[in-house]
C-alpha cells in the first residue's frame, strides 16, 4: 500500500497550501519572499545546468526518433487534449481551474522522476536523461509560446513581453550559466546528488507559499468547492490515462523497443512541477495564480502515483522473462 500514499514532498507541499491558507504572507514581506523565491529559483536552474553533461548530450541526440516521439507527446499530444477539455462547461469545470489544467498541458517533462520511473522499470536510461532535459531546456521557449497561442485564441489571455524576458532572466540564463561552467564545477556537483533536492524542493515551496498566500487573500477557497476539485481530479486522470495509453502503444507501433518504449512512457507522460511554479508565477505575474498552480500539484501526485504502479510492472515482467528458462538448442 505505500505506493498509493503519497511521498514526503507531497506531504510538505500540503502542508505549505495549509499553512499559506492560515497564515498567508502579506504587505512588504511579500516582495521581499518573492525576491527570496526568485534567487532560489535561478539557483535551481544553475546547478540542473551545471550538472548536465555535454556527454549524455551529445549520446541522446543520436536517438532522435525517440526524443521527437517525446517532446511530440509533451508539446504536441498534451496541448490538444487540453483544447479538447476547454469544450467541458464552465458549470462543470470553472474557468479559472481549466486556465490551469490548459498551462499544465505545455508544461515540459520532468527531469528526476522520468529518469527514476525508467530506471526501474528497465528502460533506455541514458536516452531519458537527454529527452528529460532537452524537454525542460526546449520549455522556457516553447510553453511561453503555446501559452500565447492557446491562451489567446481561447480568450484566456496571453504572454507578454515582460512575461518572456522574466523566464530568460530567471530561468534560461543561470541555466546556460551553469552549462558554461560544467566542465569545472560539473563533477563536483554530480558528486553530490543530494545538493540539488534540498534547493530543487525548497524552491518550489517558496513559489507555492507564495501563490497561495496571494490566492488565499484573494478568496481562493471561496470560490472552489469540493466537487470543482473533484471533476479536476477526474479529469486529470482521465488525461493522464490517455497520455499513457497513447506513448506506450504507440511506441510499440512506431517500432520501438521495450526499452525505448519504457522511456518514451515516462518521459511522455510527464508534467513537471518543478519549471511549472516557476513559469506560472512569471508567465502570470501580477495575477491570481493559486488557481493555475493547483491542478499542476494535483497532477504531480497523481502521475508519481500512477507510474509507480506501471514501473513495477514493467519490472515484473522483465524479471520474468529472465528467470524463463532458455531453450535448449537442437
Amino acid at each position: 500500500m505505500r505506493r498509493y500514499l503519497p511521498d514526503t514532498f507531497t506531504i510538505l507541499l500540503l502542508a505549505t497550501v495549509l499553512l499559506a491558507s492560515v497564515l498567508p504572507i502579506h504587505g512588504e514581506a511579500t516582495e521581499w519572499f518573492g525576491l527570496a523565491t526568485k534567487v532560489a529559483v535561478g539557483m535551481v536552474f544553475f546547478l540542473h545546468g551545471a550538472r548536465l553533461s555535454r556527454d549524455v548530450v551529445i549520446a541522446g541526440i543520436l536517438h532522435w526518433r525517440l526524443h521527437l516521439t517525446i517532446l511530440a507527446s509533451t508539446f504536441v499530444l498534451f496541448p490538444l487534449i487540453g483544447l479538447a477539455i476547454g469544450f467541458v462547461p464552465d458549470s462543470i469545470l470553472p474557468q479559472s481551474l481549466y486556465t490551469g489544467i490548459l498551462f499544465l498541458c505545455v508544461l515540459p517533462s520532468t527531469v528526476q522522476s522520468s529518469i527514476a520511473f525508467t530506471s526501474m522499470a528497465g528502460g533506455n536510461v541514458p536516452a531519458a536523461i537527454c529527452s528529460a532535459s532537452a524537454s525542460n531546456i526546449f520549455g522556457m521557449f516553447l510553453t511561453p509560446l503555446l501559452v500565447g497561442l492557446l491562451f489567446s485564441a481561447g480568450g484566456h489571455g496571453t504572454v507578454t513581453l515582460d512575461a518572456v524576458k522574466q523566464i530568460l532572466l530567471q530561468l534560461l540564463a543561470p541555466f546556460v550559466i551553469g552549462q558554461m561552467l560544467q566542465p569545472v564545477i560539473g563533477n563536483w556537483i554530480r558528486a553530490r546528488k543530494g545538493l540539488l533536492a534540498p534547493v530543487d524542493r525548497g524552491s518550489i515551496l517558496m513559489v507555492v507559499y507564495l501563490a497561495f498566500s496571494q490566492a488565499v487573500t484573494s478568496g481562493l477557497w471561496q470560490t472552489f468547492s469540493l466537487t470543482d476539485l473533484g471533476v479536476l481530479v477526474v479529469i486529470e486522470i482521465v488525461m493522464l490515462a490517455l497520455v499513457l495509453a497513447v506513448t506506450m502503444y504507440g511506441s510499440r507501433l512506431l517500432g520501438f523497443d521495450k526499452a525505448d518504449e519504457i522511456a518514451i512512457t515516462f518521459c511522455g507522460s510527464k508534467k513537471s512541477l518543478a519549471s511549472g511554479v516557476p513559469m506560472a508565477s512569471a508567465i502570470f505575474a501580477g495575477q491570481n495564480i493559486g488557481a493555475i498552480v493547483l491542478p499542476v500539484m494535483l497532477f504531480h501526485q497523481i502521475q508519481l502515483m500512477a507510474c509507480a504502479v506501471i514501473a513495477q510492472r514493467y519490472a515484473a515482467r522483465k524479471a520474468a522473462a529472465s528467470a524463463m528458462p532458455v531453450p535448449a538448442q537442437p
